[in-house]
């Protein structure tokens, strides 16, 4: 069985304003959007949502339309916190745990179901595109070298992994390293991470373009 993660407890500070979660995109919530591309899909058999301690009520009354299971619980003080918690949560009978961002919701069917066959086949899977764009570094606000852009990806969400690797990872490094995304847990417990092509209108909504971005493309749809 798989279950899918959102974590959902930020309070979305570089967008300003309400969090992105709890915004409006096309008269719902960004949270339900996200959520309910989960609760359609077939392979899922429930959701787990780490929502702010301050949200959890909003949070259930937002999410009572699914159809699938979908247990709310309050979140930490970081990400990785939350994660946690919310692996935690997840049933005993679950053998993939897919962990996705709330503010990804225009993942893709095809996405979340290329990312479980590879964790079937290798345990570990995550989504991400090659990088295009010129990539250089910068300081004091001037341009210095220019770095090559071979083999550079920038992640997506699901990240997918067989629960019991993911809960080996987790306990190792609890208390120690802070980690970026769940792919670098793995990374820390030797455990190869599959490539899965993502989908560029799979972005995550982080600053006030974005969230104009993610209206038009709504608009769109």
């Amino acid at each position: 069985m798989v279950a899918a993660v959102i974590p959902a407890a930020g309070m979305g500070t570089r967008l300003g304003g309400l969090p992105k979660q709890m915004r409006l995109l096309g008269g719902a919530p960004v949270l339900f959007r996200t959520t309910s591309i989960f609760d359609r899909h077939p392979a899922i058999s429930s959701i787990v949502v780490v929502a702010h301690p301050d949200a959890l009520e909003d949070t259930r009354e937002i999410l009572k339309p699914l159809s699938k299971p979908c247990s709310v619980l309050a979140g930490g003080a970081t990400r990785q916190d939350s994660v946690m918690a919310g692996v935690g949560a997840v049933r005993e009978d679950v053998s993939i745990v897919l962990i996705h961002d709330v503010a990804r919701p225009f993942v893709s069917s095809r996405v979340i179901s290329d990312v479980i066959e590879a964790v079937e086949n290798t345990g570990a899977a995550a989504a991400a595109l090659p990088i295009q764009d010129t990539v250089r570094y910068g300081n004091e606000g001037l341009f210095t070298k220019t770095a090559s852009r071979d083999g550079l990806y920038a992640m997506q969400t699901p990240q997918g992994f067989r629960r019991s690797l993911l809960i080996k990872a987790m306990h190792q490094e609890s208390g120690h390293l802070w980690a970026t995304d769940d792919v670098a847990l793995m990374q820390r417990i030797g455990q190869p991470v599959r490539i899965v092509e993502g989908d560029p209108r799979n972005m995550k909504i982080t600053t006030q373009s974005d969230w104009k971005w993610a209206q038009n493309i709504w608009t769109q749809r």
